[in-house]
């Protein structure tokens, strides 16, 4: 029995090294952004309890004196000191760090705007902090809110009182930044929104309590007996004392700018220095090649040449939103670091090496990838979608089409990679419309819905829908070559396609307004792509479109069908495979 016990007492092999692997991987997911998350946390925290000990200046000067009493004891409280000034040093050293380290910046979003105002707090704070900390634990001096309200609102010039509270507002919208960047790709983000930007604007109201503060000492100062009890050199400091103290705020300062000034140097050294290194191609999506120094990462690369990249939280290795499946050999590639083997392990793919981060690789030599998610441009499809009016009645064709076996494959394989293939399929789709010159409209699921004829005649949208139901034949056939070692069998779609008389327009609600098409002709061109999977063919097209488009009635044989919701049969052409289609367009070409 003392033996069982004790084999049970004692952990396995097995048991401890599932634990360090638990250990390792928790401690993969801290990496410098997470550090000056903390510390920005700790620091955001300090903050607010400055804001409300300001707000009982609206109360009264006791009650401003009482409650400088409760900040001081916990914030001046050993430990939460150490805390505190270690979250100081760290997050002010990061910040720097961050100015070195960012080869590139989107400057359309909030990220430079939160490193500036970040690297402004310490030059418009130093002063006061020096003679308020310093003073007090070199030489004991006694300042607390009457000394520091009469500085600022009587012994001073009045921009002395401005440049607080503008100091005070800057390091609050820093840290709400900070706070936004962090929070928004949260699931209950959305729902909390609303109550954040409530506590974000009103928050800052309590300055009207330093106000309020300022002008009840300024009335009380013309007494000689307040003077006597609260200006005093045990309050104030020698003017040998306050001369020292200049002399250190005058040092750190030159040392912060020298520091500001060695971070934009190192950042110049670096790019001669990765110029003369020599420069790598990154071939993006098979479209577009761009050459860039070695060092960048791939998302800085996209964002430097202005190619649009899906990334969620702007590069800080929290979202993988950026990821990238890389086309090739991934041996050559650089090993992650440890938050990215951590971020890629969390989501399932860290046994798999061609996913990586764009924001985390840096490639060192060239290097052929594909985006994992297409990025957002609602802007973009908005512009092209206003180039027809609103609410016109246009004759249109309507192509709808459709990924077949979807809901087969990802039964079979992670989600990941499920929506890796589905995106894989709809931008060989789009591209092949696009370069034909329609439009794609809308995506539903692996299905999407082309329109043609935005800004042609109606027999060149007709003759460009063939032409592009031919370009998907070929580009699907490329995909599946492409797919072949993942996929159990190739990928199968259905097309349909009909002209007609439609309505184009927004529809929706407020800031969900879809640019699309409506009509009989669009239900039509659905219904034929669904008649493709009875039929066992991957093309259905109306007689109609095909007398529009001026096609041969010999190249495509029409049969008559049934279509759902329409009181007669019509005239369909069947299509077995859509790449033939280009056959049919070539002899009708030479034979006009």
């Amino acid at each position: 029995m003392h033996s069982l016990m004790a084999t049970r007492a004692k952990p396995n092999k097995k048991q401890n090294a599932s634990a360090r692997g638990k250990k390792a991987a928790w401690l993969g997911g801290i990496g410098l952004r997470q550090v000056r998350m903390f510390c920005g946390l700790v620091l955001f925290t300090y903050l607010l309890s400055h804001f409300l000990n300001h707000a009982l200046g609206n109360i009264s000067p006791a009650a401003l004196h009482a409650g400088v009493m409760w900040h001081l004891e916990i914030w001046q409280f050993l430990p939460v000191a150490i805390l505190f000034y270690g979250s100081v040093t760290v997050h002010a050293g990061l910040g720097l760090w961050a100015l070195y380290q960012r080869r590139q910046f989107r400057w359309k979003t909030l990220e430079p705007l939160q490193l500036i105002l970040g690297l402004s707090v310490p030059l418009m704070i130093y002063s006061h902090v020096i003679v308020m900390r310093l003073g007090s634990v070199l030489y004991d001096q006694d300042r607390l809110y009457p000394q520091v309200l009469y500085n600022y609102f009587v012994a001073s010039p009045s921009y002395r009182a401005w440049l607080m509270v503008a100091v005070m507002l800057i390091a609050w919208t820093h840290g709400c930044i900070g706070l936004y960047v962090w929070l928004r790709i949260k699931p209950a983000f959305r729902r909390a929104m609303p109550w954040l930007l409530a506590a974000a604007v009103l928050v800052p109201l309590a300055l009207l309590g330093f106000y309020q503060g300022g002008r009840e000492v300024a009335r009380e100062a013309t007494s000689p007996q307040w003077q006597a009890d609260n200006l005093a050199p045990a309050n104030l400091g020698t003017p040998e004392q306050q001369q020292t103290l200049e002399a250190i705020s005058n040092g750190f300062l030159v040392f912060y700018l020298g520091l500001i000034a060695l971070a934009l140097i190192a950042r110049a050294v670096r790019a001669i220095i990765e110029r003369r290194g020599g420069m790598v191609r990154l071939t993006y999506d098979g479209e577009r090649s761009i050459r860039v120094p070695k060092g960048l990462t791939v998302l800085e690369a996209t964002q430097r040449h202005n190619i649009p990249h899906a990334s969620a939280c702007g590069g800080r290795a929290r979202c993988s939103t950026c990821r990238i499946r890389v086309l090739g050999d991934p041996a050559a590639l650089p090993q992650p670091s440890p938050r990215e083997a951590f971020v890629l392990a969390s989501i399932g793919t860290g046994d798999d090496p061609s996913i990586r981060l764009a924001c985390q690789l840096r490639p060192t030599q060239d290097l052929a990838f594909v985006p994992v998610f297409p990025p957002r441009n609602v802007a973009a499809a908005r512009k092209a979608a206003r180039a027809a009016r609103v609410g016109e009645e246009r004759y249109l064709v309507s192509m709808f089409v459709d990924m077949r076996g979807s809901t087969k494959l990802a039964e079979s394989r992670l989600p990941f990679d499920t929506v890796f293939i589905v995106n894989r399929f709809l931008g060989a789709v789009s591209r092949s419309v696009i370069a034909c010159g329609g439009q794609p409209n809308q995506f539903v699921g692996d299905g999407m819905l082309a329109l043609f004829g935005l800004a042609e005649t109606p027999r060149e949208a007709c003759r460009n829908a063939v032409r592009a139901a031919a370009a998907i034949g070929a580009a699907i056939d490329e995909l599946n070559n492409f797919l072949g070692h993942d996929l159990p069998e190739p990928i199968r779609f259905g097309i349909g396609i009909h002209s007609g008389e439609v309505v184009v327009g927004e529809i929706g609600y407020r800031d969900h307004m879809v640019f699309t098409a409506l009509g009989d002709s669009v239900n039509v061109a659905s219904r034929l792509q669904d008649l493709t999977k009875s039929l066992a063919c991957e093309t259905l097209l109306s007689d109609e479109l095909r007398a529009t488009a001026g096609l041969s009635e010999q190249a495509l044989p029409t049969l008559e069908l049934e279509i759902r919701g329409r009181t007669e049969p019509m005239l369909v052409c069947v299509v077995e495979r859509a790449g033939d289609l280009a056959a049919v367009l070539n002899e009708d070409l030479v034979l006009a």
